[in-house]
């Protein structure tokens, strides 16, 4: 038994069965509030912010994950439905207790990146996560890219790590530390896939490289 299925037995009783609807629920009523200003400058008091945090307003530690994506109201509940599905998909491949978990370590991190680099935290990075992962099981499942265009995720996925690359390439110290902390999930989660992956490939190509060394010596005869 993985670490895992370890940590999902010891967690199951405190898991959160569709943890997505509240979440989602949640991201858009923040929305509503907002997009009616019915509590002006409501997103400002959600945000993560360590100094804030450290002053008492320990509210901050949960709620920079309901803050919704910037979008208009029709848009808005696309993304917001998009993420549903992802992070619902996801519970139904690991379960209720490891999903749970996958998601924690991502508030985790990006709470950890925040206190480092004095960023705020958003849920930015955390939906990112999700549809990363998403991305990483379900590679070739296809999504209507601006309600017209199909496009499979993983060619949208390469493009989300192709910006990730350049932030850890070319952005500001802080940045780079605080985008490796809000993906740490992922990173703990599909780390040995990588690996697994890394030495398929290289016996696939040492194995193709034997056989054209074998289909060479035998023209030779």
């Amino acid at each position: 038994m993985d670490w895992k299925n370890k940590l999902e037995r010891k967690w199951s009783p405190f898991a959160i069965h569709n943890l997505m609807v509240y979440i989602v629920t949640i991201n858009f009523s923040v929305f509503v509030i907002e997009y009616l200003n019915l509590v002006p400058s409501i997103v400002d008091y959600l945000y993560f912010v360590p100094s804030l945090f450290l002053q008492g307003q320990i509210w901050r530690i949960i709620t920079f994950i309901f803050i919704p994506p910037n979008a208009d109201v029709v848009f808005i509940l696309f993304v917001l439905y998009f993420y549903y599905m992802i992070g619902s998909s996801l519970e139904n491949e690991w379960g209720t207790a490891q999903f749970n978990i996958y998601y924690l370590f991502g508030m985790i991190g990006a709470i950890i990146g925040s206190f480092i680099t004095e960023y705020p935290a958003t849920s930015i990075y955390l939906n990112l996560s999700l549809f990363l992962a998403f991305a990483q099981i379900y590679p070739e499942h296809e999504i209507l890219l601006f309600g017209v265009l199909p496009i499979k995720v993983k060619y949208l996925a390469y493009l989300n790590w192709f910006i990730f690359a350049m932030t850890i390439l070319f952005g500001a110290v802080p940045l780079k530390i605080f985008a490796v902390f809000s993906l740490i999930n992922f990173f703990i989660f599909f780390y040995e896939d990588f690996f697994k992956n890394l030495k398929l490939k290289r016996q696939v190509y040492k194995n193709r490289k034997n056989f054209q060394g074998q289909i060479r010596k035998f023209k030779r005869k």
